[in-house]
Formats: C-alpha cells, sequence, structure tokens
C-alpha cells in the first residue's frame, strides 16, 4: 500500500467486515455527548472510514470541531442548525428542522458513509419549543435507522433521548451531570466546549 492509498479515506471499510452497522446514542443532561461522538468520528476516520456530522441546532457559529474537520480527509461537517431555540422564531427553526431532516435522510440513504452522526437528534424530537413534530416524528426516525444501509453505523446525540430510540439503538451511554464550571458563573470555555 502507498502513502497516498493510506490516506485516502476507504471505498468501505465496513462492508469488508460484514458486520452489521451499529446505533449508538449518547443522551443524558452531562456534558460530552457531541465530545463522545467527535472521538468517534476522530477514530473512525483514523480507521479510513467516510464520516458525516450533521448537526441540528449547532450552525451558527464557529465551533473547533468545525475548523478541524477541514484538515481530516473523509470528515463532512453538515452544520444546518441555527443555535439556541430561543435566539430565532419558531419559523427560522422549523425551516432549518425541514432542511436539516431532509439532509438526512439523503445523505443516510445515499449510503455514501460508513458513519453518520446525528447531533442534537434526541433534543429536536424531544423540544416542545418548536414543533418539530409537524417535520419528522420519532417514528420517522425509527424508520430511516431501519432502512438505512445495513453496514452503516449511526450515532444520534442529544438530551432526552426517546424511548423508542434507546430501544432500537444497540450501544446507549448516559451522560450524567455531576459538576460543571457554568454553576460558577463561567461561561463555555473555546477549546474545551466548543
Amino acid at each position: 500500500m502507498t502513502g497516498d492509498e493510506e490516506d485516502a479515506p476507504a471505498e468501505s471499510q465496513t462492508s469488508a467486515g460484514g458486520l452489521p452497522g451499529l446505533i449508538i446514542v449518547n443522551t443524558g443532561d452531562g456534558k460530552g455527548k457531541t465530545t463522545a461522538a467527535l472521538g468517534l468520528a476522530m477514530r473512525a476516520v483514523g480507521n479510513r472510514f467516510r464520516v458525516a456530522v450533521i448537526q441540528y441546532f449547532k450552525g451558527q457559529w464557529q465551533p473547533g470541531e468545525k475548523k478541524a474537520a477541514a484538515y481530516l480527509p473523509g470528515l463532512e461537517f453538515i452544520p444546518l442548525g441555527e443555535g439556541f431555540t430561543w435566539t430565532k422564531t419558531p419559523a427560522v427553526h422549523m425551516a432549518a428542522m425541514r432542511a436539516t431532516w431532509a439532509k438526512t435522510q439523503e445523505v443516510i440513504m445515499a449510503g455514501q458513509h460508513d458513519v453518520v452522526i446525528l447531533d442534537e437528534i434526541n433534543y429536536a424530537l424531544a423540544t416542545t419549543s418548536i414543533p418539530v413534530h409537524e417535520v419528522f416524528t420519532v417514528h420517522d426516525v425509527v424508520d430511516l435507522l431501519r432502512r438505512r444501509p445495513p453496514q452503516m453505523h449511526v450515532v444520534l446525540t442529544g438530551r432526552y433521548a426517546k424511548p423508542e430510540i434507546i430501544e432500537i439503538a444497540d450501544l446507549v451511554t448516559e451522560m450524567r451531570l455531576v459538576k460543571h464550571p457554568f454553576d460558577k458563573g463561567r461561561r463555555a470555555t473555546r477549546g474545551i466546549e466548543f
């Protein structure tokens, strides 16, 4: 194998192993759900998997992970959200949810990625501040997961994972908040939280 072949994303590393893809859920009220998913993305890219990260709420700022993605062949970063639900009107968020859900279906069914991370989709399904259920429901998500290419791994992050998502998942991790610097008035730290 030449150096170029080592550095290029694999055509389909997961299909070579023949094992079915996993559904992985990172949920809970603690920090680290997206961070854990991005760590998995790093590991997957290091194994020459093709990875897509679709972000449901994040998208209006420039987090470190979005900047780092430019340096990682095989990692496609797709931030389509409009930020915190209280920063824009429900109509703006609904338009973003429609675009994000459409992109999610397109990316998963195209089968061009080995790993797809749906960042904050659990929270999108649970939020009541915008009527996401008018765009997609937990049943739509479960149906899409069932129809995905069989070797594709999908990671779903965000608080309040629905029981139906937990039921279909192969691996569920709940992050529990024990202590946070925000409790002492410290704002989010660049390079640590974004």
